[in-house]
């Protein structure tokens, strides 16, 4: 009995020492191998770009670390990558023996994104530069003053870059990132107003508020609205689920907690798993102008964007989803848009106002009631936002064109809105009948005891 305990305990002694060797060795061996990984892994840099990372890392030390959580850093795709200039690109200039653009336009980024870059310059974002001659533009260059309009509106729109030679460029149109941004070389636009230099984030491109810095405020308050909508309120609730900055990103596939504006206007669906950098390709009405109109192919635009939405929708919701948004549209169209613009023409056939935009006050109530309070109405019945849709638009539409609009014109011109005036939409300024004042006075009687 002792001598088996004692080989028992000699046995269970080796065993213990074998442990002791092993939780010394393998943790080692892991570490050694996880080394090995790191050092195959590390991206490797040109010689051009090692020089300017050299340089830069001191001098501007934050892009290099932008640059160093992106993509691009781990693909090997370094400084020099993007930085070399194209042959005859009028904007290069001789920065330490190399031939660099200061400017990285989509004409570089096309040597790799070659697809998207041509989605992109066949949108309306590339043309948004083209604002010349409009309302707009008079406004903004002539009433409010040019040095606005290099802070405001071509911010959003895109200058036409003006290169002064040895990488300089003139101060009325750089700094600037706007969606149909002129560039020297002839292309359009900027990759970095969605995507952000130096990380250039699939993450950042995919944010509500990217989308945001131009589509806001009164005239087109798309952000408002998202974040109004139940969109917005599930997008914010679960944003963690949404892998914003996953490589594939196909709703139903890849994340389902809810929809963004890249999910509607370019994301891929399971059956149609191509994106678009073509934002205008699912939309079938423009909603910007005085009367709206109906996008060229809208009908297969709108099938394309009905693809995305019956991925969380069943189709019978989808479908009358936009006869109610038609019917707003229309709406909006046939009682305000429409009547108005003819008074307007009435009243400068006849000479009664000028040809001069913002001369008079009956312009300026025009302008904003289809510029702001008629794009807030027909954009919150587009994007599920019900606030939008009445009080900041149908409701301002309304007051707008009885208390002011038509006033001022019929001062202008009596009798211009009489025809107008015995359309059924009106009759009601001439006074309600007496069955629907006292279902007023019931109703307030019921509901707050007054």
């Amino acid at each position: 009995m002792r001598k088996r305990a004692m080989l028992t305990g000699f046995i269970l002694l080796i065993l213990f020492a074998g442990s002791i060797v092993r939780a010394q060795t393998v943790p080692a061996a892991i570490k050694k191998a996880s080394v090995a990984g790191t050092m195959a892994r590390k991206p490797k840099i040109s010689v051009q770009g090692q020089a300017c990372l050299d340089c830069h890392t001191t001098s501007t030390p934050a892009i290099v670390q932008q640059w160093k959580d992106s993509r691009h850093y781990k693909q090997g795709i370094d400084c020099y990558s993007c930085h070399k200039a194209n042959p005859g690109d009028p904007a290069a200039t001789d920065h330490y023996g190399e031939k660099i653009a200061v400017i990285v336009t989509p004409k570089y980024c096309s040597s790799c994104h070659a697809k998207e870059v041509d989605q992109y310059e066949n949108s309306r974002h590339a043309k948004a530069a083209q604002f010349i001659g409009s309302l707009d533009n008079v406004l903004g260059e002539i009433v409010e003053g040019a040095p606005m309009v290099q802070s405001g509106c071509r911010q959003c729109h895109g200058s036409t870059v003006e290169s002064l030679g040895n990488g300089k460029f003139s101060s009325a149109s750089w700094p600037n990132s706007g969606v149909g941004r002129v560039n020297p070389d002839g292309s359009l636009g900027s990759c970095a107003t969605c995507h952000g230099r130096h990380n250039f984030s699939v993450a950042q491109a995919r944010e509500p508020e990217t989308c945001g810095k131009c589509h806001m405020g009164p005239d087109h308050p798309q952000l408002e609205i998202y974040n109004e909508s139940m969109h917005g309120v599930l997008f914010k609730a679960n944003r963690e689920k949404m892998h914003l900055d996953s490589k594939s990103w196909i709703v139903g596939k890849d994340y389902s907690a809810a929809p963004n504006c890249v999910t509607c206007h370019m994301g891929g669906t399971p059956d149609h798993p191509e994106s678009t950098h073509d934002t205008g390709t699912r939309l079938s009405w423009t909603l910007r102008p005085a009367v709206s109109i109906h996008q060229p192919n809208w009908e297969n635009n709108r099938a394309a964007m009905q693809v995305v939405c019956k991925n969380c929708h069943a189709s019978g919701l989808v479908d009358n989803f936009y006869k109610q948004y038609d019917d707003s549209v229309n709406l909006y169209n046939s009682k305000y848009g429409e009547p108005a613009t003819a008074i307007m023409k009435k009243l400068t056939d006849a000479k009664a106002i000028s040809s001069t935009p913002f001369d008079a006050k009956i312009k300026w109530d025009y302008y904003e009631l289809w510029h702001h309070e008629g794009r807030q109405a027909r954009m919150g019945s587009a994007m599920n936002g019900p606030d939008f849709t009445q009080w900041h638009g149908f409701y301002e539409v309304a007051k707008d064109f009885y208390m002011n609009f038509l006033p001022e014109a019929e001062k202008l011109l009596p009798g211009v809105t009489s025809d107008l005036m015995k359309s059924p939409d009106n009759t009601w300024i001439k006074g309600l009948t007496p069955e629907m004042i006292q279902q007023q006075i019931d109703y307030y009687k019921k509901r707050y005891n007054q």
